[in-house]
């Protein structure tokens, strides 16, 4: 899958979960490490985290396959490149089930969220999260920084929240989303990451993230829809639901206005 996993890794900072005693075993997260250990895997400047050691770029098949040999199941991407990291280009929104949520409910809630991204005149893609929930990413003009960016998901996810509070829950925790799902929009912060799709989960049966297209979401079964075993019959399909992601890419200003945030 690297050509497929590599369009959604390349320039971005990654953190990657390592299993070293399997996926039921002591699992590791890991942001830095000595590059020279991992063919294939570079360092960005320094200057981008100064309290920590150089971030870590997987831009190369090279890459992957050291990071395997690594024990890495995970990876993790940032949401803004390297190369501008101080201006996110993109905004995630995690879809994640409270205990007692049916799946059909996260469906629901996915086109919910969506329509009102539609009415902010933000794009929503799609993706499977390989655990039990969704991701919408919304590609942006990086033009704000780490901090404005997260405060704007946070109002979106607010107005969810209390707009629709029989249905989502603001606050994390499993006592404050029994039967509700959490939007988790604390993905936006600087160096916070999300599952990238094409990877891998460190649970059983290792589901998949996966994008797919708008019309496909009924069809699902759940967020691990596909998995190590059965991700062969999507790959044909590809990254095709997304051919349109970096074209798409709006300016959140007028969005922002709409909210009453600027």
């Amino acid at each position: 899958v690297s050509a497929l996993m590599l369009e959604h890794l390349k320039g971005r900072p990654v953190a990657m979960v390592r299993a070293p005693s399997g996926v039921a075993g002591e699992l590791f997260f890991q942001k830095h490490s000595e590059v020279g250990k991992l063919p294939g895997v570079k360092q960005f400047p320094q200057e981008l985290d100064p309290d920590h050691p150089p971030m870590l770029d997987i831009a190369t098949a090279e890459g992957l396959l050291s990071a395997a040999q690594w024990n890495v199941v995970e990876f993790h991407t940032q949401n803004a490149f390297g190369k501008n990291y101080e201006k996110p280009n993109r905004i995630v929104f995690d879809l994640d089930p409270g205990q007692g949520v049916e799946w059909s409910q996260i469906q629901e809630a996915a086109q919910l969220v969506r329509a009102f991204l539609d009415e902010l005149g933000l794009p929503a893609f799609l993706k499977t999260s390989g655990g039990k929930g969704l991701h919408l990413f919304v590609p942006i003009k990086p033009y704000y920084d780490w901090d404005t960016v997260k405060a704007f998901s946070k109002e979106i996810v607010e107005h969810m929240a209390r707009t629709l509070p029989d249905r989502f829950a603001f606050k994390s925790g499993p006592k404050n989303r029994v039967g509700k799902i959490y939007i988790d929009y604390l993905r936006n912060g600087r160096g916070a990451t999300t599952i990238t799709a094409w990877s891998a989960r460190t649970r059983p049966g290792l589901g998949i993230s996966v994008p797919v297209e708008w019309s496909e979401l009924d069809k699902l079964h759940g967020g691990d829809h596909w998995t190590v075993q059965t991700v062969h019959t999507r790959l044909d399909k590809g990254n095709a639901p997304w051919a349109d992601y970096t074209r798409s890419a709006v300016s959140i200003t007028a969005a922002m206005k709409k909210l009453g945030i600027v």
